[in-house]
Order: C-alpha cells, then structure tokens, then sequence
C-alpha cells in the first residue's frame, strides 16, 4: 500500500500543465489496451465503453468545513463511441461539469441512490471525440473516505489531520471516478492546506513543509481507484536510504524510524525474490490512532498504524506486509472485490518469504503456525460451510468490505504454500516472479489467474493437479485436507510451559527468558477455558498482560478476560479501545463482549465514548456487532 518520496519538484512544463489544466498522456505502463475490461457488480461505470486514463485534481482542503472543494478532470479513452461517460459518486455536491480544455458546457445527472453504500451515479453526456472530462465539485463532511481529526486526537496535539482510506468503494465520497478495481489511471493533484501543515498522497511526495501550503503530487504509474490516499497533518520526514523513510508527527518521527529500520533491507529481500520494485520509492507514514487498518498500501506511501509502535521492532510483518502489495496488489491488482484473495493471499503469502529472508526461518515458522490459528479462528466464526470461506467470493448486492475477512489473506496464503511444497520453492519462484512480469500495472481475475497457473505451472501433469486440489481451495468452504502444517520449535516450547501451567504450575515458575510477542500470542491464545479469577490474576501478576505496551498482545490478552470475566483487565480495555481504531483489535473485543447480557452493556458503554474517534470503516462493523441504535 504505498511509498514515500521525492521532493516533488515538477518541471517548468509540468508545472505548467497543471496550472492549464491539461493531462499529461500516461505512461506505457498504465496498460489500458492489454486485455478486456470487464463489468464490476460494484461500480456504476461501464469501462468497457467508456474509461479513464489520466485524472488531474486540484483541491483545498477546509478543516472549518470539514470538505475538500475543487476540480476533477480527467482525460478519457471512449473505446466504443458512446454518448455517456458513468462514474461513481457518494455524497458528493457536483456544481458543474465541462467537455474539453475550453471548458464547454454539457448535461449531467445524479442517479438514485443504491444501497449497500454504492452511492449514485453520475451520468454525463460526451461526444465519441470527448478526450477530457471537468468536474466541480465538493465533499460532504461525513464523507466516509475522509477522517477529520481535531488536534487533541493526534500524537502531539498542537495541529488537525486528515487522512483518508479508499478501500474498498469509498474513493467515490470523495473523488468522482470509475470507482472500480478493473480501471487503472496514473494522475496528479494540486492540494492547498493550511500553512504549517504537510499534505502526502500515494504520489511523488514533499519531504518538508513548504510556507505556501501549496502541494503538487504526481503519479506516473497507473493505478486502481482504491489506492487513491492524501493525508494531511504536521509531519515530519526521515529517510533509511536514497528511496525508502517515514512520516509521521513530530513526536512519533525518531521512534517509528528505528522501528521500521529494517524496511531497506525488506525492500532487498523482496527484489530478489520477484524482481525490481517499480514504484520509484518506498515510504510509511505513521498515522493517528484512529486508523482502522493494520496499513494500506497505498504506492510510494504505506499508511501505516501506531499499533505496530511496540519498541522492540516485533511487529514489523506489518511493513513487510504492505512492501508485498507493491508486487501483488499494486503491480498485479484483483480486477474485481470478489477476486479479493488475489491481492491479500499472495501478499501475506509473499510476506512470510520476505520475513523468513531477512529473520530466518524459525522466526517466519511461527507467523505460519499463527497463520494457520487466525485461519482456523475465522473458518470457525463464519461456519465451515460458509459461502464467504471461498477464496472466490460471491459479493453481489453486498458492501465488498464484509469479503475482506482473514480467509482472503489466510486460505489464500496456505493455498500458495501448498503449491509451493507440492511443485517445489524454486519452480515456484519462478512462477511467481513470471506472473508478475506478465501482469504488470494489470487488474486481473480468478479466472484468468487460474488459467496462467494451469499453462505455466502445472499443464500436462494431471496427476499434480488432482493432488493440489485447487477447486477444493478456490471454490469450495471451509480448509482443505491438504493444507500446509507448518512447526515451530519455538512453539513446541511454549507448549511445554503452558501445559506446566494447566497442570498447576505457578506463572511464576515458568520459564518464559527471551519470548518474543509471537510466543507470547501463542501462550495465551492458547490459554486452557475457563480459567479462574486468581488464575488471570497470577498470570497477570507475573507477566503484566494488563499494563504491555504491545497492543497485540493487549488485544488477545483482553479477550481472554472478557472470556474470563477478569474485570481488572476491563479499565485498561476501556483505554484501548477509545484510544485507537484499529478494526483487527476492535471486532473481536466487541464480538466476545456482547456474547453476554453484562458484557453487551460494557460494550455499549465503551463503544458511546470511543465511536466519535473511529473512522466510518470501523463504525460501520462495530455498530452492527452491538447493535449501534443509530
């Protein structure tokens, strides 16, 4: 999901452009005419027809109003002479819309309203020799896309940001486009903030503030609508290397640099495994609490969470994570949200290489042997026989964000690495690493991935087709018989203690020198139920689950005492979950609170306080998990 930049000094007749308003054409790596565009049951655009190449923004972002005000235009490719271009749009104002650089009037209308969270469409009427597209508009200032934060919500509480999340179907609040992942278009945008704030979008990036407040971003590689991200706040830049650093708020700016510290070397690791990195450069940015993702990749600029912020560098999967998106995902994008295993099944797939390259094996071992518990975990919340334990995914008539559970990023990753024990690590190396030559700044489909995988990879050996069972992983529920089994001797340890502790050994007594967070997530996931008060109480006492600073380790460590009813966890819970948004951390403390008529009202009264700092990502799934009366 991203990656941070350059100065971003534009030459004399780039400048110039933007000023005029005309689009630069796109790169040859935008890839329009590399195959045929498909219809997404979640847009209203119809690309096949009709499709974007190039977008141009300019617009000021007004913390008062809560709005972004300004201009949308962009260059299109009409493919098939048609007399309509239709984007998507989600509580937008469209004051006026014009046909060409000379600003032509032309008819435009608003379509109804379709739920779930679609919005409306924007029908605007063109001619067959149409090339640009003007559009004024406004945001609203519930727009679900953005989040508005008041300074006392930020790390140093002196200035308001602004941070937004596209993913799935929410550019449309707050861009009017094709809002689908079938469309890639490269764009630039001028940004006007106030002065002493910084804007930084998944573009070539400032690394200073400048006194005019006045940002220009430019995006050469083509990309979906979804990883279209500005951010802005007070915010601070430091570089590991000539293309890799981090934002993040003046505070917070020494700390997430030594965290994330390893990043070049990720970068190394992941370049040998599936080829160069194509993205010019690669930053973070450390957002607010609020965030209610782990990161999104958005290219050149990860948004990253403060979660991950533990001290000791235990965390940083997550960089991995997101770094991976910059091959599968970003480079090779799923064409629609039900091929949404496509992105996250190979970049958790790819993740565990990468960290098995720069840590070792025993420590990626046991992510795999966490991987494999989250998976089950989730296989068990949805129903083994559940249609949503596809990796293909039926997502009609459905927000496509209730697809993207674990089963995408964990089924898909332990059907890669069946693959890989079946047909051997370096054959499918080179598999991987030939996908995503050949897809390159392409969206793509299940289908047409299974096709490569059947030519390239396994054509004229049925019989290891039969044993890969791919229809089984693909298409059908639950996990299949020959999923991986990955071992941690690590964990083997850990299992030793934790039976010493069902057996009736004191926390005290065991021996836990040297655990990193991911054997102590093992330990107490693991923890035998129920378990008495004192018991939590011994545990908590010995090894000070209530008070880590490790927010994964305070996320399973409160569930076991909601599961436990262990109330002296429940005030540090409490500032937990109103102090940060981070959706992984909030579903199952919720879930497991409202399972109880007690726990249902904790939860109610917790989620009253902390429900104004979530972003509208997270409001959505806690309100329905405690039935939010709004």
């Amino acid at each position: 999901m991203k990656s941070f930049f350059q100065v971003a000094v534009l030459s004399v007749t780039s400048s110039l452009l933007l000023f005029t308003g005309c689009i630069p054409h796109a790169p040859a790596s935008s890839a329009l005419d590399a195959g045929p565009v498909s219809r997404d049951v979640h847009s209203f655009s119809r690309p096949d027809e009709v499709a974007i190449e190039h977008l141009s923004l300019d617009l000021g972002v007004d913390f008062d109003r809560k709005v972004l005000d300004g201009r949308a235009s962009m260059r299109i490719n009409n493919r098939t002479g048609a007399s309509e271009l239709v984007l998507d749009t989600r509580d937008l104002e469209i004051r006026s819309v014009t046909l060409g650089a000379d600003n032509r009037p032309t008819r435009f209308a608003l379509g109804d309203e379709v739920p779930p969270n679609y919005g409306r469409p924007l029908t605007i009427q063109i001619t067959p020799d149409t090339e640009l597209v003007n559009i004024e508009y406004s945001t609203s200032p519930g727009a679900a896309a953005i989040q508005w934060l008041d300074a006392e919500q930020t790390a140093d509480g002196r200035h308001p940001f602004l941070l937004t999340q596209s993913q799935a179907i929410l550019a449309r609040t707050w861009i009017p486009l094709q809002d689908t992942p079938t469309v890639r278009f490269t764009y630039d945008a001028t940004v006007k903030v106030p002065t002493g704030l910084m804007a930084v979008m998944s573009a070539e990036n400032p690394t200073e503030k400048n006194a005019s407040g006045v940002y220009r971003f430019r995006m050469p590689q083509a990309i979906p609508s979804y990883l279209m991200a500005l951010a802005v706040g007070d915010l601070a830049f430091r570089a590991w290397d000539s293309r890799t650093g981090v934002y993040a708020e003046p505070s917070v700016i020494e700390r997430a640099a030594w965290e994330f510290a390893d990043t070049p070397k990720m970068m190394t690791a992941a370049e040998k495994l599936y080829g160069p990195y194509r993205w010019g450069r690669y930053d973070l940015l450390v957002l607010p609490p609020s965030f209610p993702f782990g990161g999104m990749e958005n290219p050149r600029l990860t948004f990253a969470t403060p979660t991950i912020l533990a001290g000791d560098r235990s965390l940083v999967a997550l960089v991995a994570h997101e770094l991976a998106h910059s091959w599968s995902g970003n480079l090779v994008t799923n064409a629609t949200w039900e091929d949404f295993w496509l992105n996250e099944g190979f970049t958790t797939y790819i993740t565990q290489r990468i960290m098995e390259e720069v840590y070792g094996r025993e420590y990626s071992e046991m992510l795999a042997v966490l991987s494999i518990q989250d998976l089950q975990d989730q296989v068990s919340a949805l129903g083994a026989n559940s249609a949503d334990t596809h990796l293909f995914l039926d997502l009609a008539g459905r927000d496509p964000d209730e697809g993207m559970t674990d089963i995408a990023y964990e089924k898909g990753h332990h059907f890669l690495r069946m693959i890989e024990e079946n047909v051997g690590r370096e054959r499918f190396d080179a598999f991987l690493r030939g996908y995503f030559d050949r897809y390159a700044f392409r969206s793509i489909t299940t289908a047409e991935f299974l096709a490569y995988l059947d030519r390239e990879l396994l054509a004229g050996d049925p019989a290891l087709k039969a044993r890969l069972r791919i229809d089984d992983w693909v298409f059908g529920p639950g996990i299949p018989a020959n999923v991986p089994k990955p071992q941690s001797p690590a964990f083997s340890e850990v299992d030793a203690q934790l039976a010493r502790f069902v057996g009736g050994a004191a926390p005290s007594s065991l021996d836990t020198e040297g655990w990193t967070t991911h054997e102590w997530l093992h330990f107490i996931r693991n923890l035998p139920s129920p378990l008495s008060q004192e018991r939590m109480a011994a545990l908590d006492s010995a090894f000070k689950f209530t008070e880590s600073g490790n927010a994964e380790i305070l996320g399973i460590w409160f569930e076991q005492a909601i599961k436990n009813n262990y109330s002296a966890a429940y005030p540090a819970m409490e500032r937990f979950l109103t102090s940060m948004g981070r959706r992984k951390f909030l579903t199952p403390l919720y879930s497991a609170m409202v399972k109880t008529p007690e726990g249902k009202k904790l939860a109610l009264d917790i989620y009253r306080k902390a429900r104004p700092g979530y972003h509208s990502v997270s409001r959505q799934t806690i309100d329905g998990i405690v039935g939010w009366p709004g």
